[in-house]
């Protein structure tokens, strides 16, 4: 892992940075992340420089911050690995992330209320302050910052991502699908499914103990989000069975969901599959440096 350390001439807000810079960010988009690196040197009395080269790193470098401020150069996925190794760690509540987005994937970066730009995310890095956000811990020691979907269906920024690394990565297998495309027979439509087959679940959806739906009732989706003052929202869509049904939704401190064996998205991640699960709200748990 290579560590570069640089001295800036202005010591106007955090004064030690660890500056951390995923490998997702580097090869997607180098630029940026230099033009980050150049504003947070010139900005802080102190910076070092941190390029791990794969996960066991980019946790090193973590737990050897010493009084460094840490600052992630990443995507969603690099954010919440930093935050889930804090948590592990039982560091979150006592160390403030800084993020400055960079990569394919920055739905959850957005939502959080972080500039997408290099140069505006990395000011506010260095003038911005620290809000102390809720987050949801599952039972098995997960954390989820955004939002819990169930089924995990993936976003059209997601897709689109992996698709054009993937492509980038494998110009040579974008050729061969192309022209297997070209040569095959076309197949005939697909017919599509009714009520009660694909997309459909039933699940059991408990709030603080109370039954919110029952494995009687197929829903569409579920989601679980953190809201404010240490309360998850959620959301349980029912089946329609013609005319349009309203969703069902309630707050609480912790949300249990169980049934069939089922996957779930958690931010950037898809999980399972399980047959329950349990996320607890927690008000407060981690801090992000977010603009003024």
């Amino acid at each position: 892992m290579a560590e570069v350390a640089t001295s800036a001439r202005s010591s106007a807000t955090p004064d030690q940075l660890l500056v951390v810079v995923d490998p997702v960010a580097r090869r997607t988009d180098g630029e940026s992340v230099r033009i980050a690196k150049d504003v947070l040197g010139a900005g802080a009395a102190h910076t070092k420089v941190c390029l791990p080269q794969d996960p066991e790193e980019f946790a090193r470098a973590l737990r050897r911050r010493g009084s460094r401020h840490p600052v992630v150069i990443g995507d969603d996925r690099a954010l919440l690995r930093a935050v889930t190794l804090l948590h592990r760690q039982r560091e979150l509540a006592g160390c403030a992330l800084s993020v400055v987005p960079v990569g394919p994937v920055l739905g959850l970066a957005r939502s959080l209320g972080l500039p997408t730009g290099a140069v505006a995310a990395a000011r506010a890095v260095l003038d911005g302050a620290v809000r102390r956000l809720d987050l949801l811990v599952d039972d098995s020691d997960g954390v989820v910052l955004g939002e819990v979907g169930i089924p995990p269906v993936p976003g059209r920024e997601d897709a689109e991502a992996d698709a054009g690394a993937h492509a980038m990565a494998r110009p040579w297998l974008r050729t061969c699908q192309s022209l297997v495309r070209t040569l095959a027979p076309a197949r005939p439509a697909r017919v599509a499914a009714g009520p009660g087959t694909a997309g459909t679940a039933r699940l059991r959806v408990e709030v603080d103990g109370v039954t919110l739906v029952d494995l009687d009732r197929p829903v569409e989706a579920v989601s679980v989000l953190p809201g404010s003052g240490g309360l998850a929202e959620v959301e349980v869509r029912p089946l329609s069975a013609g005319a349009e049904t309203a969703p069902l939704t309630a707050t609480g401190r912790t949300v249990t969901v169980s049934g069939a064996h089922y996957r779930f998205r958690a931010d950037a991640v898809v999980s399972g599959p399980v047959r329950t699960r349990t996320w607890v709200a927690r008000e407060g748990a981690w801090g992000l440096t977010l603009p003024e």
